[in-house]
């Protein structure tokens, strides 16, 4: 199944999409939260859909695309996991994951204009899959059993400022990664049953041209290696989104301009949809 929310920013109605048609969940959850998710909630969906229960959504088409969740309660990152990442970044594959953190509020729909912080230089695109925990994940005794906590996978832009991220940072990376609107995410979420998550190919565009050209295959830690890892050092609850790395192809490589006002991004992955966000200047509009 593919779970979205459509509508205003603060006004999204929940959706659920099937054979190209888009009915509404409002009478069944008030959101894509971390309670539908912890309570069964696509079995319900699922079971409606089988029974005909669900209403289409009139005019879907014509509402914006929001994140396909809500409130997370924490946005968990790896670093560095594609070996040519590392190398295009000046460093070693790491031997364990590389851990840092977003704030819920850099949340944002697939195809919103993105704002560039105030006194940026650097800021970077990067195309990675998200992973949505579905269930409480907590020392989970083995990675076997990771994927039996994961809601569904997004396609998500980890955007970040690497000067504010590598030369101010006083040794983390947090502040070039935690601006508002800095983790477009969607348009979809689509549930494991539906996605191979070690095989997806993953693309990124500025104006037009390539810049990532990838596979999850590459990833030095699959998904259920992340999990498990991370489960021994911190709860995992439903709702959370996980970010699992971003290829080769980026601005930090030298290789290619930082983004500029006016620069339009494109990220897509194989069965979870494309993103496209217009990139505008601090103060614009204000």
């Amino acid at each position: 199944m593919k779970f979205a929310r459509l509508g205003a920013v603060g006004q999204e109605q929940p959706v659920v999409i099937a054979d190209d048609r888009t009915y509404d969940l409002r009478g069944l959850t008030r959101d894509l939260d971390g309670e539908f998710w912890a309570s069964g909630g696509p079995a319900r969906v699922a079971t409606a859909l089988a029974a005909g229960d669900l209403p289409l959504l009139d005019g879907a088409d014509s509402l914006r695309i929001g994140a396909p969740i809500t409130k997370p309660g924490a946005i968990v990152c790896i670093g560095m996991n594609y070996a040519a990442h590392a190398a295009e970044s000046g460093a070693q594959p790491p031997t364990v994951p590389v851990l840092f953190f977003k704030a819920p509020n850099t949340l944002a729909g697939p195809n919103d204009p993105v704002t560039i912080p105030r006194n940026s230089v650097k800021t970077d695109w990067e195309v990675e899959l998200g992973v949505v925990i579905g269930k409480r994940a907590s020392y989970l005794d083995s990675p076997a059993e990771s994927l039996d906590h994961v809601a569904g996978f997004v396609v998500a832009n980890d955007l970040s400022e690497r000067e504010f991220q590598l030369e101010v940072s006083g040794g983390q990376w947090s502040k070039g990664k935690i601006a508002a609107g800095f983790s477009p995410v969607g348009p979809w979420l689509v549930t494991p049953d539906e996605i191979e998550a070690g095989k997806l190919g993953l693309r990124s565009f500025v104006n037009g041209e390539p810049r990532q050209d990838s596979s999850t295959a590459d990833l030095i830690f699959d998904v259920a290696h992340i999990i498990h890892h991370l489960s021994q050092y911190m709860v995992l609850d439903p709702g959370d989104l996980v970010l699992t790395g971003t290829p080769e192809g980026v601005a930090l490589s030298g290789r290619f301009p930082y983004l500029a006002p006016g620069d339009v991004v494109e990220l897509e992955i194989d069965g979870l949809g494309r993103q496209r966000q217009e990139y505008v200047a601090f103060g614009a509009g204000r």
